[in-house]
């Protein structure tokens, strides 16, 4: 092993102390030290995993988050496919709560291709699982729920395990879908089924400190003229190349739903994630599971 006293190790040590101690101020510094060096952080990171879970997970089990009553509001971007835009889905606890549920696991994102999980360079981002038992994402994924209302049977389906997704400058991920070509096999204690789809997705984001980074449906248009924030800027508008690219709004979240009443893929659901330009881009995924006989 190197000695501490490298100047690299040095500046590991400094990391790792202020991610353990000072989550949110890591957070804020976290875009700064990766355009440094984003191997220190890769590998401040990975120390952090082996050492630091312990005192992490006490941390967030001693947490005193409880659900708060939260409000939304709601715009139909288009119907068909169904397509919807959610003001404020997160309150600012939460997205400070989700946020440091998941900072010790970000790794680089995969995808399922030729059926196993693999990195590819369609996808560049970094993501992390959420724990299914911290009260910040058992109050996130209890609103989904609420949200969908009588689109999930409760006695077979769910929703699906919650992930966070980081991009930094550069970072992308190119059309997909959010659907399976042919459903998936459901593991033991996965529903009562014996395969599942992800019926509909959400999208929502927790941080925004970026330009570029949009969320672009090249095959989804709409007559609904766009909202904007405080300082005039649009939360959505039409991209040169077609279709609706939406801006990272810190707390509002996109909803749609992937497959036709019959279970097969809508492929009007296609999207991108577009490079972040500069900065950083956070968001969580909930995808809600529908299981099949």
């Amino acid at each position: 092993m190197a000695p501490i006293t490298r100047p690299s190790s040095i500046a590991a040590l400094v990391i790792i102390i202020i991610a353990a101690s000072a989550p949110a101020l890591y957070r804020s510094a976290l875009p700064y030290l990766t355009s440094l060096s984003p191997h220190l952080v890769s590998y401040s990171s990975s120390i952090l995993k082996t050492f630091g879970r312990d005192v992490e997970q006490a941390s967030s089990s001693s947490s005193s988050f409880s659900c708060i009553q939260h409000t939304y509001t709601t715009e139909i971007i288009s119907l068909d496919p169904l397509l919807i835009y959610i003001d404020s889905f997160l309150a600012p606890a939460e997205v400070e709560a989700l946020l440091e549920a998941g900072e010790l696991e970000f790794a680089p994102s995969r995808v399922y291709k030729r059926g196993r999980n693999q990195g590819t360079s369609d996808r560049t981002s970094s993501s992390a699982g959420l724990p299914r038992d911290n009260p910040a994402v058992q109050c996130v994924l209890e609103r989904a729920e609420g949200f969908l209302g009588t689109m999930l049977d409760p006695s077979r389906d769910d929703i699906g395990p919650p992930q966070l997704v980081r991009y930094t400058a550069g970072q992308r991920f190119n059309r997909h879908r959010d659907w399976y070509e042919r459903p998936q096999p459901a593991r033991k204690g996965m529903g009562r089924g014996k395969s599942w789809n992800r019926i509909a997705s959400f999208f929502a984001i927790l941080q925004d400190q970026c330009t570029g980074g949009e969320t672009w449906f090249p095959l989804i248009n709409t007559t609904v003229p766009s909202k904007a924030d405080g300082k005039g800027r649009r939360f959505w508008k039409t991209h040169e190349d077609g279709g609706l690219a939406f801006r990272p709004v810190a707390g509002n979240a996109l909803f749609w739903v992937n497959l036709f009443a019959n279970g097969t893929g809508d492929d009007r659901t296609i999207h991108a994630g577009l490079p972040v330009e500069e900065g950083l881009k956070t968001a969580m995924n909930i995808w809600p599971r529908k299981f099949y006989g």
